[in-house]
């Protein structure tokens, strides 16, 4: 086999696994050492708009002044690209052989989805997600962030274990719809977190109402599940995020509602919930950096051949 370039990972990796393996956690936290917040935002089940509320609430997060990522660890239903406008653009390798996140609107991102052609479906099995994940958080180049929020497939299986298993450090935000059918299956989430000892921070409440532009409001899946959900989790209520049409326009045209039009309801909701969280976390003081190092003079390579387990 040819060698490969500098700053370029090559299929080999990808079938040997010698460069991609990691023991216990301990990889992926050396990585994200310079990440204040790891939030992964699950919902128990589908449908209820956990992809659109954590695009959104990482625009709210950067609203108010923080540096955000986002990691689509939902593999199979990836839709964090598109709603950032970002579709199947390839990431970057840098001259350390480290995936460099996309920026989106000063947001980082990394998804499945840029690794395969658009909207190309991914049939993996519980080891190859496992082995994906790992990359996503060990070998991708987060630096600095005030949150990393995660967006995590519908259910309680393999990918919120290998999470859990890898940042033991993470807690865990509940999207619910009022409906009871949604809260309880979003408790069985909750229920989840608590085996695998991630901390429970609050509760959003998607779709909580719809008015109409007479005023008149339709409680069109119920009233209270998401409150009824934090008193019984004992957590906090962090937000009712309501129907409206350009809360759904805004994540089909690429541009997440909070920066497109703030003064929405939704929008507003939205940036409630993200002050909640930044209320919550702990106070990190400043800490002077020692040394440093020089950037790459030739910059990031395109990541052709990368290391990630591709189906």
């Amino acid at each position: 086999m040819d060698p490969q370039p500098p700053g370029r990972a090559g299929p080999k990796d990808s079938q040997s696994g010698e460069r991609s393996q990691t023991h216990g956690g301990e990889a992926p936290q050396r990585s994200l050492a310079q990440v204040a917040n790891v939030i992964c935002v699950g919902s128990g089940k589908g449908g209820v708009g956990k992809s659109t509320l954590t695009a959104n609430l990482a625009a709210a997060l950067a609203v108010e002044g923080k540096r955000v990522g986002v990691l689509d660890a939902d593999v199979w239903g990836y839709s964090i690209p598109r709603m950032y406008g970002l579709g199947a653009t390839r990431p970057m390798v840098s001259s350390e052989r480290k995936i460099v996140p996309l920026d989106a609107h000063g947001i980082k991102v990394m998804s499945i989805g840029f690794f395969v052609e658009e909207d190309a479906a991914v049939v993996w099995r519980g080891p190859m997600l496992h082995k994906a994940l790992t990359q996503f958080l060990k070998d991708v180049e987060w630096g600095h962030l005030d949150y990393l929020l995660i967006d995590l497939p519908p259910g309680t299986g393999d990918v919120s274990m290998t999470l859990a298993q890898l940042l033991p450090q993470a807690q865990f935000l509940i999207i619910t719809t009022p409906q009871p059918t949604a809260q309880r299956v979003a408790r069985r989430a909750a229920e989840m977190a608590g085996k695998v000892d991630l901390e429970v921070v609050g509760v959003i409440e998607n779709m909580a109402g719809f008015v109409t532009p007479g005023g008149e409001r339709f409680q069109i899946f119920g009233e209270g599940g998401g409150q009824e959900l934090a008193d019984e989790l004992d957590v906090p209520m962090l937000g009712k995020v309501p129907l409206t049409m350009p809360l759904r326009l805004q994540a089909d045209a690429g541009l997440p509602l909070v920066f497109e039009d703030p003064d929405d309801p939704a929008a507003q909701a939205i940036r409630q919930a993200a002050r909640g969280l930044i209320a919550m976390a702990p106070i990190v003081l400043p800490t002077l950096a020692v040394g440093g190092s020089a950037a790459s003079p030739t910059g990031p390579s395109p990541s052709t051949g990368l290391s990630l387990p591709m189906a």
